[in-house]
């Protein structure tokens, strides 16, 4: 069967997707309807991502499939170094992503889920307590990159499209990605790359 990756605009799924295509993997990517059954029965969760390989289970959690993308498909580089320090760096800076990165913006969009009081001041006041975290997470991020343009040792892997795609969600923050200059640095050369428009591009048009 066709390797299916299911995403949402917008998610960390697209991430999935531009690595995937990175790699020059043949695939199918699905828009996901949270709401089928259909797609309960690829992910129980009823989340993105979601890679159907032709398994027994689809593949989820955006690191692993981003892990085994670069795995799969050894020639495209995306994934570690060789050597045990040179796979854990690897393997902690997708940690940091996914433990630390992810998770500080889900008060920011989903404050409901913070707070038993829903009326709009509250939740106002989840959203602006975000920022904080979100903040630290960003500078952490911008000394991970330093003075290159990539998360990984100033070359190209999974985690690129992962930062990526996770850092143009300060758009909607008083504080942007172009407030800190070496995730400036970062995303404008990411954004010059013709895969990531594409893939941006077609992300965004309606599709199941």
């Amino acid at each position: 069967m066709t390797m299916r990756l299911y995403y949402a605009p917008g998610t960390c799924a697209v991430a999935c997707w531009i690595a995937l295509e990175w790699a020059k993997a043949d695939f199918e990517p699905v828009r996901a309807n949270y709401a089928s059954e259909e797609f309960r029965r690829i992910n129980p969760l009823a989340m993105v991502p979601a890679l159907d390989i032709g398994g027994s289970k689809a593949m989820t959690q955006a690191d692993a499939i981003l892990g085994y993308i670069a795995g799969r498909y050894p020639e495209a580089r995306l994934g570690p170094d060789e050597g045990l320090l040179a796979g854990f760096e690897f393997s902690e800076t997708l940690a940091f992503l996914t433990g630390d990165f992810h998770p500080a913006f889900w008060p920011f969009f989903t404050p409901e889920r913070f707070t038993l009081d829903n009326s709009k001041p509250a939740l106002d006041q989840v959203r602006m307590a975000a920022h904080a975290r979100i903040d630290r997470v960003m500078t952490h991020l911008d000394s991970l990159i330093g003075d290159g343009v990539h998360l990984y040792r100033d070359r190209r892997s999974v985690a690129d499209a992962y930062a990526y795609i996770m850092a143009r969600w300060t758009a909607k923050l008083p504080k942007t990605w172009n407030d800190y200059p070496n995730v400036a640095r970062f995303f404008a050369h990411i954004e010059r790359d013709p895969v990531v428009q594409n893939v941006l591009q077609s992300a965004a048009k309606e599709r199941s």
